[in-house]
């Protein structure tokens, strides 16, 4: 995919996105890139400046992507956290205890565990509401089985 930035007859700029340069130039010669400001016809190529990477670019998107990752490790540390604190750890018993939980049978508590697909499955269809959590943010198992 190649992006272009283009201009209109009345010097409107707007970007557009073609597989290739001649299916640019075959859709513009069959007038299907319109303006879409005044729907004009009549657009060229605008001048471009040419994507260099420099090392200080380099450095600049290292440097984000570290601090997006640290952003993202602290969030699920937090998750993980509130979790532990305020759910309880059930185990290879999650599928009995949520399903308990949902039937009224047990009185309603956050819980975490283990379920087999199949399990999950079979909640899902009983309208028992569940997620699965992502390895990031799941607690320690090795707390107190309730």
């Amino acid at each position: 995919m190649i992006k272009y930035n283009l201009i209109c007859r009345h010097d409107h700029d707007f970007e557009a996105w073609f597989s290739s340069s001649s299916d640019y130039e075959e859709q513009r010669k069959k007038r299907f890139v319109q303006c879409p400001y005044c729907g004009s016809a009549k657009v060229e190529k605008a001048i471009m400046a040419p994507n260099i990477s420099t090392s200080r670019k380099k450095e600049a998107m290292a440097s984000r992507r570290k601090e997006a990752l640290a952003m993202m490790n602290e969030a699920a540390q937090t998750i993980r956290k509130e979790i532990e604190e305020k759910c309880d750890y059930v185990g290879e018993k999650f599928a009995d205890e949520a399903r308990a939980i949902h039937y009224g049978e047990k009185e309603e508590r956050a819980i975490y565990g283990e379920a087999s697909l199949t399990e999950a499955k079979e909640l899902h269809d009983e309208g028992v509401t569940i997620a699965p959590l992502p390895d990031t943010i799941i607690p320690d198992p090795s707390k107190k089985l309730n």
